[in-house]
C-alpha cells in the first residue's frame, strides 16, 4: 500500500523551501523519475510487439515491430522476472527527495506496479512478473487461445507492408507456441501442471485451430478480405501454407505436450497444491485486488455481500410474482423464462447483437448528466470469436489504441444464448461499454496530460472496480431500470455474481474447496446459470485472484462515493471526473487522492 504519510511529507517539505529552490528540486527530482518510468516504457513496448500495435505504436521509427511477435520461452520468461527484480531495486534506491505531488504520484503508481511484479518474480512457475497465473496455456490463455484473435481484429493491413508483416507475424506464432510448449514442460518437471478438467478444457480448444482448414481461419480470412479491398492477391495462398507447413505442426507438439501430462493431473482446483501455493494465492490476491486484504476477510466480505443482495432481489422477486423457492431457484426459473430468451440460433444472436446496441446507443445521451469528460472514441460490441468461445469468458473490453484509430471494443460470448436471459444483458452493457469500461479506458487513452505508461497501463481492481460502480450509476443515477424491475434484479444479480466470486475464489484457492463445490455454490445462489457457472469457476482456477479485483475494487469506489456524500457541496459530475482524471491507479493510490 501507498504511504500517504511520506506523500504528505514530500509535499510538506517542498513546500516549506523557497518557491524558485522547490520549482528547481522539483523539476530535477520530476524529471529523473520521469526518464527512468518513460524509459522503461518505451523499452516494454520494444519487447513487446503486440502491446505496440494494440496501443498504436507499432508505425514510423517502430513499424518493424508489426511483423513480430513476443518472444515466449522459459529463457524468456526468466530474463523477465530478473528484469522486474532489478526494476524494483532501482525504483526503490530512488531518491524521492524534491517530488513535486504530480512526481509523488507518479511514484506511487509505478511503486505497486513494480514491487508487486518483483514479488511475482519470485515463483520459478507460471506466467511471469505481472501475470500472476501459474498456467502458461490455458483455456483461456495461451498464443493458441490469443494470436489468431489479434491478427483478426488488431493487425493493421493498409498497404502491401502490413500484408508482408502480417505473414511475418504468422511465421514467428509457430516459435511462440514451441516456446509456450517448451515451458509447459519444465513447470511439469516442477509439478506444476493444470487441473485435469483444465486441460480436458483447453485440448479441443488447440485440436480445434489444428484441424481447422487454414483457408477458414478467421485470421487467414481476415488477411484475403483486407488485402482484396487493397488489389493485392495471392496472399491466401502464402498464408495457408505457413499454416500448414508452420504453425500447425507447432499446434501438433503442443497438443503431444499436454496429452504427456494430463496422465498427472489432479482434480484438485486451488493452487494450495502448487509449490508455495499459499504465497502465490496471497501475490495472486495483492495484485489484483491492490489491497493487503487476506483470503479470510475477503471470503467473509463475500459471504456478506451475497447475503444482503439477495435480499434486496427477493422483495424484488416477490413484487413481481416469483414467490416459490429460494432466491436461486426463483432466479433459474427467470433464466429460463421463455420470454427472456433470444433464439440459440444464428439469426438470434444477431437479433441480441443489435438489441445491445440500442442499448448503447439509448443511454449516450443521458451520460452528460452525471460525467462532465466523455471520450471522443467510439465502442463496437463484437461476439467472441467461434473458434475460442468455449473456453473464453462471457464478457471483455478491449481498449482503443493510444492515437484513437480505431474504436474499442466490447465482446460477448454467444456460445449460449441461453446464458443471456434479456433481463440480465443491460448491465453487462454498461459494464463493458459506457458508463464502465470503455468510458474509463478510453478517457484514459485520450487524456494527453498523463503520461504514456500511465495512459496505456491500469490495475485490474480499479478498471474492474470502475466497472461495476459503473453498472449502479446507470441504475440509481441514469434511472435505466425505471420502468423495467426485473431489469433491476438483472443489475443485483450481476453484483451478486461478483460477491460470489470472492467467495468462491477464495474458497478454491484458500478453503480448499472442490470445484464442484464451487459450481454448486455459483449455481444454487442464482448469479449464473449451470453451464455459465462451470465456465466461471474454471477460470477462477487459472485465473487466482483476478475474480477478486471486481467487488474489492467497487466497494473502495462506493465507500469514496458515500464519504464525498456526506461531505457539504457534494457534485456527483464532478466526483466522477475526480476518480478518472488519473486513470487507473492502485486502491490504496486512489483513496489517497480522493481524501486528500
Amino acid at each position: 500500500m501507498i504511504d500517504r504519510r511520506r506523500l504528505l511529507l514530500t509535499a510538506a517539505a517542498t513546500a516549506a523551501v523557497a518557491p524558485s529552490l522547490a520549482h528547481a528540486a522539483a523539476n530535477d527530482a520530476d524529471g529523473r523519475l520521469n526518464a527512468l518510468l518513460d524509459g522503461w516504457f518505451e523499452a516494454d513496448i520494444d519487447d513487446n510487439p503486440e502491446y505496440a500495435t494494440n496501443l498504436g505504436l507499432d508505425r514510423g521509427a517502430r513499424s518493424s515491430l508489426s511483423s513480430k511477435l513476443t518472444a515466449i520461452s522459459p529463457d524468456a520468461i526468466r530474463a523477465d522476472r530478473d528484469k522486474a527484480i532489478s526494476r524494483w531495486s532501482t525504483l526503490r534506491a530512488f531518491d524521492q527527495t524534491g517530488l513535486s505531488e504530480a512526481g509523488a504520484l507518479n511514484y506511487a503508481i509505478a511503486a505497486f506496479g513494480r514491487e508487486t511484479s518483483a514479488e511475482t518474480s519470485r515463483f520459478a512457475y507460471g506466467s511471469g512478473p505481472g501475470r500472476p497465473s501459474p498456467y502458461i496455456v490455458t483455456q483461456l490463455s495461451g498464443a493458441y487461445f490469443e494470436t489468431p484473435d489479434f491478427m483478426d481484429n488488431q493487425h493493421r493491413v493498409e498497404d502491401a507492408a502490413g500484408a508482408e508483416a502480417f505473414l511475418s507475424r504468422l511465421e514467428a506464432f509457430a516459435g511462440v507456441l514451441d516456446g509456450e510448449t517448451e515451458k509447459v514442460r519444465e513447470d511439469a518437471g516442477q509439478g506444476v501442471i493444470p487441473p485435469d478438467f483444465i486441460i480436458d478444457r483447453m485440448l479441443p480448444q488447440v485440436r480445434t485451430l489444428r484441424d481447422t482448414p487454414a483457408a477458414e481461419l478467421a485470421m487467414v480470412k481476415s488477411l484475403v478480405r483486407k488485402t482484396a479491398a487493397l488489389n493485392l492477391s495471392g496472399y491466401d495462398a502464402r498464408a495457408a501454407a505457413i499454416v500448414d507447413q508452420k504453425v500447425k505442426p507447432a499446434l501438433a507438439r503442443q497438443i503431444a505436450a499436454l496429452e504427456a501430462i494430463r496422465p498427472q493431473a489432479t482434480h484438485d482446483a486451488g493452487v494450495w497444491r502448487l509449490p508455495e501455493g499459499e504465497a502465490f494465492y496471497a501475490n495472486g490476491l495483492k495484485s489484483n485486488t491492490t489491497t493487503t486484504l487476506s483470503a479470510a476477510e475477503i471470503h467473509k466480505m463475500g459471504q456478506e455481500q451475497v447475503a444482503e443482495i439477495s435480499a434486496e432481489i427477493d422483495l424484488i422477486l416477490k413484487s413481481q410474482g416469483y414467490t416459490q423457492g429460494t432466491v436461486g431457484e426463483r432466479i433459474q426459473a427467470l433464466n429460463k423464462d421463455p420470454a427472456q430468451l433470444f433464439p440459440n440460433t444464428d439469426a438470434g444472436k444477431e437479433e441480441l447483437l443489435a438489441w445491445l446496441n440500442q442499448q448503447v446507443a439509448a443511454l449516450e445521451p443521458k451520460l452528460p448528466s452525471v460525467f462532465g469528460r466523455l471520450p471522443k472514441t467510439h465502442v463496437e460490441i463484437r461476439r467472441v470469436p467461434v473458434s475460442i468461445q468455449s473456453g473464453a469468458p462471457g464478457g471483455y473490453y478491449q481498449g482503443p489504441p493510444l492515437d484513437g484509430s480505431r474504436p474499442g471494443a466490447y465482446y460477448i460470448n454467444l456460445r449460449d444464448s441461453g446464458n443471456w436471459p434479456k433481463f440480465a444483458l443491460p448491465t453487462l452493457t454498461y459494464h463493458e461499454a459506457s458508463p464502465g469500461h470503455h468510458l474509463q479506458v478510453a478517457l484514459q487513452r485520450e487524456s494527453g496530460e498523463l503520461p504514456q505508461w500511465r495512459r496505456a497501463g491500469g490495475f485490474s481492481a480499479y478498471n474492474e472496480g470502475w466497472a461495476l460502480y459503473a453498472e449502479a450509476v446507470a441504475a440509481n443515477d441514469l434511472h435505466a431500470y425505471a420502468d423495467n424491475p426485473l431489469g433491476r434484479v438483472g443489475f443485483l444479480m450481476s453484483y451478486l455474481f461478483r460477491a460470489v466470486r470472492l467467495v468462491v475464489d477464495t474458497g478454491l484457492h484458500s478453503e480448499r474447496w472442490s470445484r464442484e463445490r464451487a459450481v454448486e455454490y455459483m449455481a444454487a445462489s442464482g448469479a449464473k446459470p449451470l453451464d455459465a457457472s462451470n465456465s466461471e469457476i474454471n477460470r477462477y482456477c487459472v485465473w487466482p485472484g483476478q475474480a477478486c479485483a471486481y467487488k474489492v475494487g467497487h466497494t473502495v469506489i462506493a465507500r469514496l462515493r458515500a464519504e464525498a456524500e456526506a461531505r457539504p457541496g457534494f457534485d456527483l459530475r464532478a466526483f466522477h471526473d475526480k476518480v478518472l482524471v488519473n486513470g487507473s491507479l492502485p486502491l490504496a493510490v486512489l483513496e489517497a487522492q480522493m481524501r486528500g
